[in-house]
């Protein structure tokens, strides 16, 4: 209901009418309306963990860990187009407005930019990707793309943008990759296809 209506609609009354309660019922369970609006942020970010983070993590460091988390966030985005991300959509309702819900949203994307960040860090250790690489700027790049991909994808209904997400994804690696992280990178595209 949140990626639909956004955490600003998503009320104690919402919440209580889809789920057969009583207002006080669901009150009772979350305490308020900002309580229940943070609750929503950290399950979202408990499944998106359980979705892209934890298996990534299965994959070697360097090129074959930043590389499952890139494609595995990259088709999580893909699903939420339907729905909305309320990664997305909670920043755009909240950016301005200092608080609790903005603190827990804020929390939880920086949680994932550093586990993002740590990747492509260990990519450039494992001789993946050059020791010049500028890691804040790759994060950057790459957190853009998947930001273009949700507005093209979900308000200009542009598509197959998941495919210039992916191909923009190998530009955006290139000027860094080491000559045994192009080998690397092209049998981890060859796995991914």
């Amino acid at each position: 209901m949140a990626g639909r209506i956004g955490l600003e609609g998503l009320s104690i009354g919402v919440l209580a009418d889809r789920m057969h309660m009583s207002k006080s019922g669901v009150f009772a369970h979350f305490g308020s309306r900002e309580e229940m609006q943070i609750s929503v942020i950290r399950h979202y970010h408990e499944m998106f963990e359980a979705a892209v983070f934890q298996p990534a993590l299965e994959r070697p460091r360097g090129l074959p860990r930043l590389h499952s988390m890139f494609h595995r966030w990259l088709q999580q985005v893909s699903l939420e187009v339907e729905t909305g991300c309320i990664y997305i959509s909670g920043a755009v309702e909240f950016d301005d407005r200092p608080g609790p819900v903005r603190d827990a949203l804020v929390l939880m994307v920086q949680t994932w930019q550093s586990a993002l960040r740590r990747a492509i860090e260990q990519a450039v250790q494992a001789g993946h990707l050059r020791e010049d690489t500028p890691v804040q700027q790759v994060l950057f790049e790459l957190h853009g793309l998947i930001l273009a991909l949700h507005h093209d994808a979900r308000l200009l209904q542009i598509p197959d943008c998941a495919e210039l997400v992916r191909s923009a994804y190998l530009r955006v690696l290139a000027p860094w990759t080491t000559p045994a992280g192009v080998q690397l990178l092209q049998a981890l595209q060859a796995e991914s296809v």
